[in-house]
């Protein structure tokens, strides 16, 4: 697959999707699935290549802040999925996902339950 020239990111930008890289690479993934993953998420927090001529894409900085702050969130609950090596905890999934579990579990009701509902019906069931 040809990839574009990384010339135009700094040096921060090329450490931090090595450093993203080979985390996905620790956790399994292939080099190429990883690569293209840690460039993306460098992409989605910084806009681009920051170096003069980049991207083009001026991403504002609150922007590059939100999508960092919600990068490091995503991150945290991995972590701590992991650490207890378990599944994410119920209430940082989204409805869809709560659906998706309590459709696999049989819970009947579920279409119309509201997220809170979902999480104490699929508590109870254990």
């Amino acid at each position: 697959m040809i990839r574009a020239s990384k010339s135009k990111y700094s040096a921060a930008q090329k450490r931090k999707a090595a450093h993203i890289e080979a985390s996905y690479e620790a956790k399994g993934l292939p080099e190429a699935e990883a690569e293209a993953r840690a460039w993306a998420t460098v992409n989605k927090q910084s806009g681009g290549g920051e170096r003069a001529g980049g991207a083009g894409r001026h991403k504002p900085e609150s922007a590059k802040a939100s999508d960092r702050q919600a990068s490091a969130r995503r991150a945290v609950a991995t972590r701590q999925g992991h650490a207890r090596n378990s599944a994410p905890s119920l209430a940082t999934q989204s409805k869809e996902a709560l659906l998706k579990e309590a459709r696999a579990r049989n819970i009947p009701g579920r279409s119309t339950m509201r997220k809170q509902e979902l999480i104490e019906a699929l508590r109870k069931a254990g």
